[in-house]
């Protein structure tokens, strides 16, 4: 038996020896090979048990590892998932600024321009509102040159659209005049006219 081959308890078990003068009691050693197959069956019995243990802990090991890497598989994922979930957000939260950055700007331009072109026509409408005093002041002033330089002619004045009528002068309204002559020139008169005369009128 080579020394690297391991004894078993069949092998004690089978194991016979030579007879020979002045050898061991036999009982002695078959009590003695009776207890080391005794012992060799416990520790076989305890190693089976213990490579059974070793088995099923091997196999608890194996499946706590499948566990692990399932967990360190949906940890890795869950952290990739989380990572592109933030990143997404942080996109969208940029495009949402950028949006509204860009809306309020468009905003602010579409109310400059609405004030600018407010500006603008109120303006115009100064300017009209200029034009037009000048204009009327222009007009104002060539009339009133031109009242300046023409001649008045009371003939051709303008009438009253209904003229009054004339007033007659007042004069004393003489009801009775009595001219009384008696000479002229010292020279008698007619004898029609020998008594006085009476104008009534």
């Amino acid at each position: 038996m080579s020394a690297n081959s391991r004894i078993t308890v069949v092998d004690i078990q089978h194991r016979t020896f030579k007879r020979a003068l002045q050898g061991y009691e036999r009982a002695d050693v078959d009590k003695f090979l009776d207890e080391i197959i005794e012992s060799l069956e416990d520790e076989a019995t305890a190693r089976a048990a213990l490579e059974a243990e070793i088995a099923d802990l091997k196999e608890r090991i194996s499946h706590f590892k499948a566990m692990e890497d399932s967990l360190q598989s949906t940890l890795l994922l869950a952290q990739r998932t989380a990572d592109e979930v933030k990143a997404a957000a942080h996109k969208e939260a940029d495009l949402i600024k950028q949006e509204a950055r860009l809306a309020s700007e468009r905003e602010i331009g579409s109310l400059s321009e609405r004030v600018e072109e407010s500006r603008r026509e109120h303006q115009r409408m100064i300017d009209i509102a200029e034009k037009a005093k000048s204009d009327i002041r222009s007009l104002l002033l060539s009339h009133l040159a031109l009242i300046d330089r023409a001649p008045y002619d009371a003939a051709s004045a303008p009438t009253p659209a209904h003229p009054e009528p004339p007033v007659a002068p007042t004069v004393p309204t003489v009801t009775h005049v009595t001219v009384e002559a008696t000479l002229l020139d010292d020279a008698p008169l007619p004898p029609s006219h020998a008594s006085a005369a009476r104008l009534d009128l």
